[in-house]
């Protein structure tokens, strides 16, 4: 197989060495035991959402099948499982409360309708720019919801027609509890908890059983065995099945039920599809991969698959999470999977109607009620907080519980503009004077809302005097620029002089931290800016420590010292600016006038965002394993800032092996410290080209003195023999050979050292428990091009992204 790292500016599908080759025997094998897998959770909580939505319980059979034939054949996302699903409850049991479950059905079929529609138009990534902490803020509503009405099912009572009513209603319903059904209930939540906790190679066994069949089947067995008497499932016959009829009601009320079932629907299926393809992406090597999700061919399948559940009388279908989580680990290759989940379902739905009549609807209640408190995650409320988006999330949860999803989705989105609105124009500009000279500093972005208080900090300035103007800010508007401008030229021709850092050059540009020294003749010179150290200009200075090669002399008169326009050095021994330091102290030179530059430029921009994290800590998003060499800027090549990458560099990028011969335990303990302690979402291993450590292994020999350096090479022996290994074929980067034996090293190096990492024990917990993804990257620096590689066994394909940070 060859390992091939492709250029998505020349991808054809189907030409790259290694692609998959059609399903046989083994991946048939595997879709039907998947499908069994899938079945086995579908069953149990199709019928315990059409119990809590209202609608006949055969409605979630018809649901599921049409989910798993229809949307399985039509569908973009392969191993996605549909059906009904959870995030649907709320808005489809408030549906047939208000229409009757008939007109439910035609709204279901007018929803498909539309879906095919908005599939279409090619607006399946539309719906995707939605803020994910609204979306969150409504499954965790929608959640609580769905707990608070089961919650009086599982007390043995029945549930109110809203969330308020319910929460008013829980006293009486505690004080009137029916003992069996809130034991059967207890049995079914303590199996659920259990089940996938249980010990020993008994455990292992018994956890095959899906935990949500395992505990509905037990309760059922043991309701049975005693002779409970409890309200139960009660499939009526299919000769009386309801079909949908023609919309009755308000016009705009049902155009408003369609919309939302469309909307909900949408998004809760796209995001399932997205998060899909994450997961088989972070779990299997890309030659065993099924193409990625199509969005608006998933979309139309949604809506055909929703058009034939309403016609047949079943409940609204999306893409559904939980069973596709299960479809990808059983094994699942196709979309046969979800196919023949769908068929077993019509099966279970002809033939088991007795055994389906014997579960208790309190069990499945308390099925329901699990599935409705997981819907609030403790890890999704980190991410809104981290985000600060909070705000958006509480309400729309809040919005939700109280009005209704519809109704909490449109809060959210204004919460969420709202809030976005008060970041744009929340500009703090304060005025100080400190040693004679006035200090003007505006943080935030200045727009034509913060014009009068700019306007009234500059009045309070004096003429003739000195001004430092600091723009925190990375965007100037048209009205701020003229205000800024006006006062400027106005200052100057009174004989003032001022220093201006970080505007744009014209009204809209970005803001580059950059210095401008003027007085009223207009003389001046531009500083260094930020990233200008990393080009070396000292280098090509013949006299004088000047660090852009367009920078005046550096000024001797100890007026102009400190000051943010003049580049100063102030060397240890009290050599005089401006002349070349000895070459023993010209390391130092450098590394003090480094410093200044970021006092003077970088700092002030900078400081709140670190005293923030001083005072919280950090929270890193990934770990970044890279290699020592010098023209590797961690921060630059991703666009990263201070607090988010945990970052680890060495000589070669190695990870040595656990338990390896080495008296070097540093990498290992940064993996663990970043992986327990930090919990840090990814580790990205970094190579480039041109590495010398690279370089050296190749050139190395046996039977040569051991140097550290040698000693520490020996991690990378593993890539070599990778790489010389006749069942590794070389790979191509962007469509092409490497360039030579080391750039080959290079790329097998990286590939190698992650599965390195998999070896480390912290590593492979969490890669089990789905928290964690590894990525691979390759950096040319004479191009100054960033590879990102999808990591394989034998296959590797690398996406390449253009120098504005979208994919190319």
């Amino acid at each position: 197989m060859t390992a091939t790292f492709s250029n998505p500016l020349a991808d054809t599908p189907g030409s790259q060495p290694g692609s998959p080759s059609p399903p046989g025997r083994a991946d048939l094998a595997a879709d039907l035991s998947a499908s069994l897998t899938v079945f086995l959770i579908a069953l149990p909580l199709s019928l315990g959402i059409a119990l809590a939505t209202g609608a006949p319980l055969q409605a979630g059979l018809v649901a599921a099948a049409a989910g798993g034939l229809v949307a399985g054949y039509f569908g973009g996302a392969p191993l996605q499982v549909s059906g009904p699903a959870a995030g649907l409850t709320v808005v489809t049991a408030e549906l047939i409360q208000r229409y009757g479950w008939r007109t439910t059905c035609a709204i279901t079929v007018l929803a498909g309708c539309c879906q095919l529609g908005l599939a279409a138009l090619r607006t399946a990534r539309s719906a995707l720019m939605v803020s994910p902490a609204i979306v969150h803020g409504m499954l965790a509503g929608i959640g609580v919801t769905i707990a608070l009405a089961q919650l009086h099912i599982v007390l043995g009572g029945t549930p109110q027609s809203s969330a308020l009513a319910n929460v008013r209603e829980l006293p009486s319903q505690l004080a009137d509890i029916h003992p069996t059904a809130l034991g059967i209930s207890a049995l079914t939540l303590l199996l659920l908890i259990a089940w996938p906790r249980l010990p020993g190679r008994a455990g292992r066994a018994l956890r095959k059983v899906p935990a949500a069949l395992a505990a509905v089947g037990t309760a059922t067995a043991v309701a049975a065995v005693a002779g409970l008497r409890l309200p139960r499932v009660d499939l009526p016959s299919w000769r009386s099945h309801a079909l949908p009829e023609l919309p009755e009601g308000p016009v705009l009320g049902l155009i408003a039920a369609v919309l939302t079932i469309t909307l909900v629907g949408s998004v809760e299926s796209l995001l399932s599809s997205v998060a899909t393809d994450k997961l088989i992406a972070s779990e299997r090597p890309t030659g065993s991969r099924p193409p990625r999700a199509d969005l608006d061919r998933e979309l139309r399948g949604q809506g055909a698959a929703n058009i034939v559940s309403g016609a047949l009388g079943g409940l609204p279908i999306t893409g559904v999470a939980v069973r596709s989580v299960a479809n990808v680990k059983s094994g699942a290759m196709s979309r046969k999977s979800a196919m023949l989940h769908g068929f077993w379902v019509v099966l279970a739905a002809g033939l088991l109607v007795p055994v389906l009549d014997l579960i208790p609807l309190a069990a499945l209640a308390a099925l329901v009620m699990a599935v409705g408190v997981q819907m609030v995650s403790i890890t999704h409320m980190r991410t809104v907080t981290r985000h600060r988006e909070i705000a958006v999330y509480a309400t729309t949860i809040a919005a939700v519980v109280l009005g209704g999803v519809l109704e909490g989705v449109g809060v959210g989105i204004a919460v969420a503009v709202a809030l976005a609105l008060h970041r744009l124009a929340r500009t703090r500009i304060t005025l100080d004077e400190r040693d004679g000279v006035h200090h003007l500093a505006v943080r935030g972005q200045l727009t034509f809302l913060a014009v009068p208080r700019l306007s009234r900090a500059l009045a309070q300035i004096p003429h003739k005097g000195h001004v430092v103007v600091e723009l925190g800010g990375s965007f100037m508007d048209h009205a701020a620029h003229e205000t800024l401008h006006d006062w400027q030229e106005s200052h100057l021709a009174h004989g003032g002089s001022l220093e201006v850092n970080g505007p744009p050059a014209e009204p809209g540009a970005r803001a580059v931290p950059a210095s401008r020294t003027a007085s009223a003749s207009g003389s001046g010179h531009h500083c260094c800016r930020p990233w200008t150290p990393w080009k070396n200009h000292c280098d090509h200075q013949p006299t004088g420590d000047r660090t852009h090669p367009e920078a005046a002399p550096v000024p001797s008169a100890p007026a102009d010292a400190g000051r943010a326009g003049a580049v100063t050095d102030r060397h240890p021994a009290g050599e005089g600016a401006g002349v070349a330091a000895a070459p023993r102290s010209r390391g130092a030179s450098r590394l003090a006038s480094g410093i200044t530059a970021f006092q003077r430029d970088t700092a002030p921009h900078v400081r709140d965002e670190l005293a923030r994290l001083a005072r919280e800590g950090q929270r890193p998003s990934q770990l970044f394993l890279t290699c020592a060499d010098s023209r590797l800027v961690t921060s630059m090549i991703t666009a990263s800032g201070p607090g988010d990458l945990f970052t680890v560099r060495n000589v070669g990028n190695l990870v040595p092996l656990p338990g390896a011969e080495t008296g070097d335990d540093s990498v290992a303990a940064a993996i663990e410290y970043a992986v327990d302690v930090l919990r840090v979402d990814s580790i990205t291993v970094c190579g480039h080209s041109g590495c010398g450590a690279m370089q050296a292994l190749l050139d190395s020999a046996p039977g040569k003195p051991a140097t550290p350096l040698g000693r520490w090479l020996r991690h990378g022996r593993p890539s070599l023999e990778r790489m010389d290994s006749p069942h590794h074929a070389w790979a191509r980067i962007a469509g092409r050979l490497p360039a030579d034996a080391v750039e080959q090293l290079c790329l097998t190096n990286v590939v190698q050292q992650l599965e390195h990492l998999r070896a480390h024990e912290s590593v492979a917990r969490r890669l089990a428990e789905g928290t964690l993804e590894l990525h691979g990257m390759y950096f040319h620096v004479g191009e100054a091009q960033a590879y990102l590689l999808s990591e394989g066994e034998d296959f590797f394909d690398c996406r390449v992204f253009d120098s504005v940070g979208r994919r190319a």
